[in-house]
């Protein structure tokens, strides 16, 4: 299978205290009134923490659209979980939290930050990094675009030895941006059968592309994935040409033996990668096969004669 990678353009995304004390004299229990009054009015005071992102440390501009903000309690509830106390998915928010600690999570896409932030009485700002990149995916079969519901594409992080060791995208789809986090990708793209008369609930073909390559931070990169496949429609028939025969069943092997597909029907069509194959057919307890090839974007009628030469 081919693949080919388009040139990397830039991305532009721009995008409470205690107290305690002795019983006091009429003096003191003034000051202690005061005192008290100061601190609940401390207690209940708020700052405004003002939140932004940007794709790289050099960037000027933040990111402006499709962040999601939450801000977390930092000290743990019984259960090891962390209140949530505020969330935004505006670009730049600004948030009125109490003095005290927290955990500031910005998610741009499958891209995050998370930064530690005090509140102490005064208002503050934050620029979390998000050190991410934009995927686009173009899947090609010949000259024609693949509609995105025609594919099945899953993003993995790999390892030495294992490309497919870490899923962290089984739903991308095909002609968006998908924001990752800055690294190394294998994507693996499986055409789908939506030909009328395909049966089975799994309708992943058998062609499949896949492409490794490097999301750099603050650009997108565009690959183009093509795919090689045709679709067949299969007939049983007594003559070159003749009438296809109803009630036959069919499997499509490999020229080693591996079974394809099998489907039922006078012609049931499915799309296959470019190759060789062999088809069987059985109708009325006999059966018959022949062998054909399969050759991109060329969609053809596969006749089986029940007169075998």
């Amino acid at each position: 299978m081919k693949k080919h990678l388009t040139s990397t353009i830039a991305w532009l995304l721009i995008g409470a205290c205690c107290a305690s004390a002795q019983a006091p004299g009429p003096a003191a229990q003034q000051r202690s009134g005061n005192a008290a009054k100061a601190a609940d009015e401390h207690a209940g005071a708020t700052a405004t923490l003002r939140l932004s992102a940007v794709l790289t440390p050099n960037d000027a501009a933040a990111v402006r659209s499709g962040l999601a903000w939450r801000v977390f309690e930092e000290a743990a509830q019984a259960d090891g979980s962390r209140r949530l106390v505020a969330e935004s998915s505006e670009s730049t928010p600004s948030l009125s939290l109490p003095d005290g600690a927290y955990i500031v999570h910005a998610a741009f896409g499958l891209a995050g930050v998370t930064r530690r932030v005090v509140i102490e009485g005064r208002n503050i700002g934050e620029r979390l990094v998000l050190n991410a990149g934009g995927l686009k995916l173009v899947d090609m079969l010949g000259e024609t675009q693949i509609p995105p519901q025609r594919l099945s594409i899953s993003i993995y992080v790999p390892e030495r030895g294992n490309s497919e060791a870490k899923l962290v995208l089984a739903n991308a789809k095909a002609g968006e941006i998908i924001c990752l986090p800055e690294g190394s990708y294998h994507i693996v793209s499986t055409l789908l059968d939506t030909t009328q008369g395909s049966q089975g609930e799994n309708n992943a073909t058998n062609s499949v592309v896949t492409a490794d390559l490097r999301v750099p931070a603050g650009k997108t990169i565009e690959a183009t994935l093509r795919h090689r496949a045709a679709t067949m429609t299969l007939k049983l028939v007594k003559a070159t040409g003749g009438e296809a025969l109803a009630n036959t069943s069919f499997s499509i092997l490999t020229p080693g033996g591996d079974v394809i597909r099998e489907l039922i029907g006078a012609f049931p069509s499915l799309v296959l990668a470019e190759g060789e194959y062999v088809a069987i057919a059985r109708n009325d307890g006999k059966t018959y096969q022949t062998t054909f090839k399969v050759q991109s974007t060329l969609d053809r009628d596969v006749e089986v004669p029940t007169q075998q030469q």
